[in-house]
């Protein structure tokens, strides 16, 4: 129970450590790739493109979230039945 728990904390850390990087990347950058000067309206489109491709890593990191609570949930209703038995 406990690795599945410490698994779906450092997945949450790595998601957050590539967006904080990723948008130091986008804000601190002066020119892109193809050598268009980054003016502030750039910078936030580009930030906001790179939120919307965590959308599906959120989404993914909510799912394992409920399952985790579910399975702890039931685990911890199995103890206690086991228990009262």
């Amino acid at each position: 129970m406990k690795k599945r728990w410490l698994f779906w904390w450092v997945a949450n850390a790595f998601w957050i450590v590539v967006l904080a990087v990723g948008s130091a990347f986008v804000w601190l950058r002066e020119v892109d790739g193809a050598g268009v000067i980054q003016t502030p309206e750039a910078k936030l489109v580009a930030f906001i493109v790179l939120l919307i491709a965590f959308i599906i890593p959120v989404i993914l990191q909510v799912v394992w979230l409920i399952v985790n609570l579910v399975i702890t949930s039931n685990k911890k209703i199995e103890y206690h039945n086991e228990l009262s038995s």
